[in-house]
C-alpha cells in the first residue's frame, strides 16, 4: 500500500482557432461583445478545428510534459482519458492516445465519460490504482470537443463553451497531498444538459436534423440542449452541501482552506456560488475569460493559471469542486507539492 500520492505536473492545450465575442456580436447583432462579456465572464473561447478531435488536444496537452524531459512514456503505467467527444464508439479513444505517445504496453489505458465533474473522479480512479499498487505513476487527460455538438446558431451555448484539454501527473509520494473525495449524482437532471441523438437510444435520422427553437436558441436533436435555468437551481442547491462535505471529511474550514477552484461554468453561476458559500473574492478562483466553459478541463486549468500567478503556492490547500452533466458532483483537496510549483512556475 502507498501512504502518499501527489499532482506532479499539470499542462494545458488550446487549439489556435479563436472565437472572440465581437465575431459572435457579427453574427447575432442583438447581441454586443461587451454584452456577452459582462454576462459570461468570457471574452474568447477555443474552436476544435474540423479534423482536430478530443484525442488530438489531448496528445497535444500530454506532449508538453515529455518536451520538458523530465518524463518519458515509459515512466507511466496506466492513462485515464476523460472526453464526452471520443473519436469513436470504440475503440475507446485511450488507445489511439497510448499509441501516439508511445506509451509503453503494459500501461493501462481506459476512457471514462463524464463532464464538469470529471477531473475530480480521475483524480480519484488515479489515486485508486496508485494505492493498490496497481500502478505508480498515472497520466489523466481530458479534453472535450463540445463546439461540435452545438448548432451554429445557439447562441447560448456557443457564447459559454470552448474546447480544451488537459494532462495531469500523478504519482506516489512521501506526503499524502490528494485528500479525501466526495461524489454524487442525481440522474434525474440527464434531460436538462443532453445530446439527445446519435447514440442507440435515438439514432441519427432525417428526423433528428429538424430545426427547432427551445428555450429561445436553435438546434436539433443531435445538437447540445441545455436548460440553463434548471442546472442552475441544481447547482445552487447541491454545490454548497458538497463544499460542507468535503471540508468536513478532510477535516477542514473555509478559513483554514487556502483557495477554492470550482469548475469554471460562468462567471453568473460562479459569483452566486462564492456568495452562497461565503467564500472571499480573494480566496476564489474565476479564470474563464480566455478559455470559456472547457468542461472536464475547467479545474486544471484553473489550477495551472493559478499557480502561474501565484495566487495558489507551495503547501496551500487547495478545495476542488465540480458539478455538472448528469448530473454529477465531486469535490476533493489537493495540497500543493514542491514538484508541481517547480513544473509549473
Amino acid at each position: 500500500m502507498v501512504d502518499g500520492i501527489t499532482i506532479e505536473a499539470i499542462t494545458t492545450y488550446l487549439p489556435e482557432n479563436r472565437l472572440t465575442n465581437a465575431q459572435l456580436a457579427k453574427e447575432f447583432v442583438d447581441w454586443t461583445a461587451e454584452k456577452i462579456g459582462q454576462k459570461t465572464g468570457i471574452e474568447s473561447r477555443a474552436i476544435a478545428g474540423k479534423d482536430e478531435c478530443a484525442s488530438d488536444l489531448g496528445v497535444k496537452a500530454a506532449q508538453k510534459l515529455f518536451s520538458e524531459d523530465k518524463y518519458k512514456p515509459e515512466d507511466f503505467d496506466f492513462l485515464l482519458f476523460c472526453t464526452q467527444s471520443p473519436d469513436y464508439f470504440l475503440p475507446t479513444s485511450a488507445c489511439l492516445i497510448h499509441e501516439t505517445l508511445n506509451l509503453p504496453a503494459h500501461c493501462g489505458a481506459l476512457d471514462f465519460n463524464l463532464g464538469c465533474s470529471g477531473y475530480i473522479y480521475g483524480l480519484s480512479l488515479a489515486k485508486g490504482l496508485i494505492s493498490t499498487g496497481s500502478a505508480t505513476r498515472v497520466l489523466l487527460i481530458t479534453a472535450e470537443t463540445y463546439s461540435k455538438y452545438i448548432h451554429p446558431n445557439d447562441r447560448g451555448l456557443r457564447t459559454i463553451f470552448g474546447d480544451g484539454a488537459s494532462a495531469t501527473v500523478v504519482a506516489k509520494s512521501e506526503q499524502s497531498e490528494i485528500g479525501s473525495f466526495v461524489f454524487g449524482t442525481d440522474g434525474s437532471g440527464k434531460n436538462n444538459l443532453i445530446v439527445p441523438a446519435g447514440g442507440h437510444r435515438l439514432p441519427k435520422s432525417a428526423e433528428t436534423k429538424n430545426e427547432i427553437v427551445q428555450d429561445g436558441h436553435m438546434r436539433t436533436l443531435e445538437n447540445i440542449y441545455m436548460c440553463g435555468a434548471e442546472v442552475f437551481n441544481f447547482t445552487i442547491k447541491t454545490v454548497p452541501k458538497a463544499l460542507e462535505e468535503v471540508l468536513k471529511k478532510n477535516n477542514l474550514t473555509k478559513e483554514t482552506a487556502d483557495y477554492f477552484v470550482f469548475h469554471q461554468a460562468n462567471q453568473y453561476m460562479l459569483e452566486h456560488l462564492r456568495k452562497k458559500c461565503e467564500i472571499p473574492e480573494n480566496k476564489f478562483c474565476i479564470n474563464m475569460e480566455n478559455y470559456g466553459n472547457t468542461v472536464s478541463s475547467t479545474i486544471p486549468m484553473a489550477l495551472e493559471k493559478a499557480l502561474i500567478d501565484k495566487s495558489i503556492k507551495y503547501s496551500d490547500t487547495v478545495i476542488l469542486v465540480g458539478f455538472g452533466v448528469g448530473y454529477s458532483w465531486a469535490g476533493t483537496t489537493v495540497r500543493i507539492g514542491k514538484e508541481l510549483v517547480n513544473w509549473v512556475q
